[in-house]
């Protein structure tokens, strides 16, 4: 199969290149850079120029491929909205370009939408109202489903981890180095489900290849929640810095812009994707990872 990847030089797309073409898979990467189209080449595959916000680009890539896997999204979060509406419209354009076709299209979403106080599951949907702008990803969607295109939604933990992460966890290890603490909120027993790059690049692959119903969800968990503390204990253990429990309060005002996030508590199932595609995470769990030296070589 030929497949359309977008993010393919990114943390989890480059991944999901690299599982592709060990597969046997063919592979039109999209790159913004000629930095980007190297490594693509380096990698084995080929290279598409453009961007996410080109739409013409965008279009072009998913008609000269036979499947397609959306892993971009600009995660600055202080264009969140602006960046989830471009996500949105993404979407829209890569079903429509694979509409009546049968052809699978496999998008990205976040556990993180889904609600609090129970263990969520493929089933759960984001809450009606939802203020996170990030739902625009699953409406959209839900709206080429409807459309009769075969598009399925990878939901991915709050922490992605292994070599090369720069996201959520990498966020607490310099909040902690820079503050000369290693911080959890209250009895620190809020969770984060955690997933590694590489079981997540297998999970992305046999959706494309078992391309079920349009509009099925997958979630990308390895573990369905890590208590906050442990991970708190961890760095402050390599760090060598004091681990202390503060308030709510005070836990949001040491975090910062990342108070959300660290205060992020959810459960979340993957049993059902196991079942569906015989997903079996392989790789090391994050506190594993932890234990390492990538994430303190810095």
């Amino acid at each position: 199969m030929r497949v359309f990847v977008t993010g393919a030089t990114g943390f989890v797309g480059a991944a999901v290149v690299q599982e592709l073409l060990g597969a046997g898979h063919r592979v039109l990467g999209l790159a913004r850079s000629e930095a980007a189209a190297q490594a693509l080449s380096v990698a084995g595959a080929e290279v598409h120029r453009g961007d996410v916000e080109d739409l013409d680009s965008l279009r072009h890539g998913a008609e000269a491929a036979d499947g397609i896997i959306h892993t971009a999204f600009n995660h600055n979060f202080t264009k969140f909205k602006a960046n989830s509406e471009a996500d949105r419209r993404a979407v829209q354009v890569l079903g429509a370009a694979l509409a009546g076709s049968g052809r699978p299209l496999i998008i990205t979403s976040a556990i993180g939408l889904l609600g609090r106080g129970h263990l969520v599951t493929e089933a759960d949907r984001p809450p009606v109202g939802s203020p996170n702008p990030r739902v625009a990803s699953e409406e959209a969607a839900d709206e080429v489903a409807a459309s009769g295109v075969r598009v399925s939604v990878v939901r991915l933990s709050p922490s992605v981890h292994g070599d090369g992460d720069h996201a959520f966890v990498p966020t607490l290890i310099q909040i902690a180095r820079q503050k000369g603490m290693s911080v959890y909120s209250g009895d620190g027993g809020n969770h984060w489900p955690a997933v590694h790059r590489f079981d997540a690049a297998r999970l992305y692959r046999l959706a494309l290849e078992h391309a079920p119903a349009a509009g099925t969800r997958f979630h990308g968990v390895a573990e369905e929640g890590i208590a906050f503390r442990e991970l708190a204990e961890a760095i402050g253990k390599r760090l060598n810095v004091p681990v202390v429990s503060k308030s709510p309060e005070e836990a949001a005002a040491h975090f910062g812009a990342f108070a959300h996030f660290a205060a992020m508590d959810i459960r979340a199932s993957s049993a059902q994707t196991r079942q569906q595609l015989g997903w079996q995470p392989t790789q090391p769990g994050l506190l594993a990872d932890l234990a390492g030296n990538s994430y303190f070589s810095v």
